[in-house]
């Protein structure tokens, strides 16, 4: 089964997201930070991060960072969603490690299909 890890300060957007991805077939962690989006990586396989930016204790790009440093290693696919459309916010997110930066609200349909293009358009189910 692939799994995702969605990572989230926001409970509703978690939940959103948690609920699409899930209906869509895949198996569904969360974080509430980046903090324990890291704590998880270090213990969990994961076949998808869909990370946000903004957030307590450690913040999406510094979760980037890290899942991407020799501590975790993880070469697993990063979504990152977030509300941040400025010029260069997209352009950190890809420096920091992200394979996709979307721009919040993404619509249930185009999540799904992200998710399933970025984990090799494998059957979540299998």
């Amino acid at each position: 089964m692939t799994r995702v890890l969605v990572v989230d300060d926001a409970a509703t957007v978690r939940l959103y997201h948690t609920s699409l991805l899930q209906e869509a077939g895949f198996e569904v962690a969360e974080a509430a930070n980046g903090l324990e989006a890291v704590e998880a990586a270090m213990t969990t396989p994961f076949d998808l991060f869909v990370v946000d930016v903004n957030m307590p204790k450690m913040n999406g790009y510094a979760c980037v960072e890290t899942l991407r440093s020799e501590t975790v290693g993880t070469a697993a696919p990063v979504l990152m969603i977030s509300t941040e459309d400025r010029p260069g916010d997209a352009d950190r997110a890809y420096q920091a490690g992200a394979n996709l930066y979307l721009v919040k609200p993404v619509a249930a349909e185009r999540l799904v299909r992200v998710a399933t293009m970025l984990t090799a358009g494998k059957d979540p189910e299998a």
